[in-house]
Formats: structure tokens, C-alpha cells, sequence
């Protein structure tokens, strides 16, 4: 990245306002990357490089002489934790003209659900476009200044947390309005090996739910946007990481761990955000931060000894009263084999065989959030007729093997097994 940032402009600073900015921009930078260490809130010994290291590094010609747009957050960062924002604004060959935000804004700390206005980067006078107010798809006025647009967010690997959803929305845009678009690729923090849970289906698409993935589908942002394109066919790069192999969770990555949002504030969040948060209208809830379920009346023991018992992998279940309510704490054994998808079925399960639990119903006018989250309405059927979580897990298996088969050629070869074959770690892949 150095060799491309230019030094000699303080020489003359009065000669271009744009440059004399820039300089101000660097020279903050430089304080922010001096200070990463000593604060000890990075990692500088990262075992991968992420895409927009590889981006700068390698492939800066995909953005060399143009203008730029950058849709991001605040866990679009190197691996040593340092803003690509930052960064980006002050390469030397490219500008940096727009951002994008998802939902909880740019700095993530807006409460989920909530409107997110646009508004003017105090630091850099460029506009931060909300992808998360009156439009969750970026316009023709949004795009119309833009080269190119980069998109560098950190997921957490479940199909409903919606910023691969606005992903999706933004290759439409792309497409809609002949805008190349680049996937700086991130690790999926679960790995990419666990793939499981229902298939979304179409009837029950929506911003929880874009495509039809399962809910743990062990891939990562540049090859969700492989899969997206499918059906959107616009002009895409992934700049894949280096060092990155899909058996590898976040913690072998040797990365700083980014809040993502403001109940995901760690890789423990991040693991229960699948295994206790889909009992949305049920009765079923979640608490500290997804680090526990259970409902009122539920008795913990009891349902404790059930989950126990079912063999889940890598995960044990410690039995927890919170107030009037019973439920389980998740201890994480193993999160090489801790099935996030499968484990949240039988959380469901067996609480309805236990306690007293309603599905809420989605008409054809209104589909409600469970059904959304499910993909489906199937499961909520399931669980009223009283199917165990070994025959639900049956019911659902058959559409997430023909995933699974589909999904095989939109994984980038570069991250080991699941499509055979090894590619060369670190070149751009175009579609």
C-alpha cells in the first residue's frame, strides 16, 4: 500500500487543497496505525490476508484511475484492525467519491430494525449512503458518480442476518446500472464446513432472506455473490483472501474479531446468533447477547437434559433460570464441530414438547418474521404437529442435499476441498 501514497505534496501545501487534505488524512492515519499495537486491539501476526489487503497489494489496478465507491461498516478493516476507509481515502490513483451503509449505519451502532439516515462523512466531505432507510438498494443518484463499487463487510454466516442481504440488493443495483462490482473477501466466522438447517424457499424471500441458502450455509461473501449472480448477471470481481482455507474458523485466522452489530460484540455472539435466535414470535427468546434460550415456564433442567442428550456436537447445554423463565446457557466445545443450524431446531423442538409455545401464522397478506427467518412455513407446521427434532431434521434434509450439490460450483477453489481441486491463492476471480 505505501508505494501508493503520495508523500511529496506537504511540500507545497497551499498548491492543491484536495492533496493538503490528504496529507492531514495520511498523517492521521499513520498515528492511528502506530497506535494499533501498543493498544493491543489488533492482531499484526494475521495467518490470512483479507481481500482488500490482496485489493491494494496486488490487484490495484481493478480500481487504479477511478472513482470509487465503498460499501462498508465498521468491520471494514485490514488485519491489523485498521479502517479500509481510512485507507482507501487516502490511496494514491484512486478516489474514494461515496460510501454505502448496511443496517446499523456505518459505525454499527444503530439498534437493529432501526431507520438509518444519509448523511455527509464529517472526516472525508463525501456522502454516506443508507442502505438502511428509504432505500435498502442503492439508486441511479446514489451510483451515478461511481467507476466502480467495492463491497468489504464482515459476516457472520447465517442466512438472515442481512448484510449479505444488502449485498444481493447491491449486485442488482450493479446490474441495473451497468456498475462493475468487487467482493473484497472475509472469512465466514463459523468456517465452511457446516452447512445446514431449511432451505429458504421462494414464497418467503425478504431482507432476512434473499436467495435460497439454508440457514448455515459455510460460505463466504465472495462466494455468496458467486451464488447471487446466478440469477442477477452482473459484472462481478472477488478478490479472494490469501491464506484462507474454508476448514478454518475466525479464531485460526489470527484477525481481530470487529463487533459486527451491537448484540454481536464477540465470536461467542457470533456462534449463538444461529443456535438461540430463530424463536421469533414463538415464545421462545433469547438473552445475553444469544448466549442463552429458553422461554417461561420451561423447565430447565429438564430441557437441559433433552439437548444434552441428543448428541449435538460440540456443544454442551448448562441449564439456567432467568427470572420466570427456564432455559439453557450454551457452553461451546468445539467450534470446528458445533452445528449452530441443527442445535436451534432442537432448542425449538424440544421446548414445544415441554412447555407451552404458539407459532404465529403467516397469511397471505402478511408473512410473519418466524416463517421469514425459517425460509419457511414448514417448520412451524412440524413443531405443532409434534415431530421430534430428528424428524424435522429428516423433513428438511432433502432440499439442503440438493444445496449442497449446487453450492459446490460457486465455491472459490482457491479455499481448498469442495469443489476437488486447489486454485492459486490470491488471484481475482471474475464472472
Amino acid at each position: 500500500m505505501i508505494n501508493r501514497i503520495n508523500y511529496r505534496p506537504w511540500l507545497n501545501p497551499g498548491k492543491n487543497k484536495e492533496k493538503t487534505r490528504r496529507i492531514f488524512c495520511l498523517l492521521a492515519l499513520v498515528v492511528v496505525i502506530l497506535a494499533f499495537p501498543a493498544a493491543g486491539t489488533c492482531n499484526a501476526t494475521a495467518a490470512i490476508k483479507l481481500g482488500n489487503e490482496v485489493l491494494l497489494e496486488s490487484y490495484y489496478h481493478l480500481i487504479e484511475g477511478k472513482k470509487v465507491g465503498l460499501v462498508t461498516n465498521q468491520t471494514g478493516v485490514n488485519s491489523r484492525g485498521i479502517s479500509f476507509i481510512d485507507i482507501l481515502a487516502v490511496t494514491e490513483g484512486t478516489k474514494l467519491v461515496a460510501l454505502y451503509a448496511p443496517e446499523h449505519g456505518i459505525d454499527g451502532t444503530a439498534r437493529g430494525g432501526a431507520w438509518v439516515e444519509s448523511y455527509l462523512h464529517p472526516r472525508f466531505g463525501i456522502p454516506v449512503y443508507s442502505l438502511y432507510g428509504s432505500t435498502r438498494m442503492p439508486t441511479l443518484a446514489m451510483l451515478q458518480g461511481i467507476d466502480v463499487l467495492l463491497f468489504d463487510i464482515q459476516d457472520i454466516g447465517a442466512r438472515y442476518y442481512t448484510y449479505m442481504s444488502t449485498l444481493q440488493y447491491c449486485l442488482v443495483a450493479a446490474a441495473k446500472y451497468n456498475k462493475p462490482l468487487i467482493v473484497l473477501d472475509r472469512p465466514n466466522p463459523l468456517g465452511g464446513m457446516i452447512v445446514d438447517g431449511p432451505v429458504l424457499e421462494d414464497p418467503f424471500k425478504s431482507f432476512m432472506g434473499v436467495d435460497n441458502l439454508p440457514m448455515a450455509h459455510g460460505m463466504t461473501a465472495g462466494e455468496l455473490a458467486r451464488f447471487f449472480n446466478r440469477r442477477i448477471g452482473a459484472t462481478l470481481t472477488v478478490v479472494p483472501m490469501e491464506g484462507y482455507h474454508r476448514t478454518m474458523t475466525f479464531q485460526d485466522t489470527g484477525l481481530p474479531f470487529v463487533q459486527t452489530s451491537p448484540n454481536i460484540p464477540d465470536l461467542t455472539s457470533a456462534y449463538g446468533y444461529m443456535a438461540t435466535g430463530l424463536g421469533e414470535g414463538t415464545g421462545l427468546f433469547q438473552a445475553d447477547k444469544f448466549r442463552w434460550v429458553g422461554g417461561k415456564g420451561l423447565d430447565a433442567v429438564r430441557y437441559a437434559e433433552l439437548l444434552n442428550g441428543a448428541g449435538l456436537p460440540g456443544v454442551f447445554f448448562v441449564p439456567e433460570v432467568r427470572g420466570t423463565a427456564g432455559g439453557v446457557r450454551l457452553e461451546i466445545l468445539d467450534p470446528y464441530r458445533f452445528n449452530l443450524a441443527k442445535s436451534d431446531i432442537y432448542a425449538l423442538a424440544y421446548a414445544f414438547m415441554l412447555g407451552d409455545f404458539q407459532v404465529p401464522k403467516s397469511t397471505s397478506k402478511n408473512v410473519v418474521s418466524f416463517d421469514k427467518i425459517m425460509g419457511t412455513d414448514k417448520i412451524g407446521r412440524y413443531l405443532e404437529e409434534g415431530l421430534t427434532p430428528q424428524q424435522i431434521e429428516v423433513c428438511y434434509t432433502p432440499a439442503l442435499q440438493r444445496f449442497k450439490q449446487e453450492r459446490e460450483q460457486y465455491l472459490l477453489p482457491q479455499y481448498g476441498p469442495g469443489t476437488g481441486m486447489l486454485g492459486r491463492a490470491g488471484a481475482p476471480d471474475h464472472y
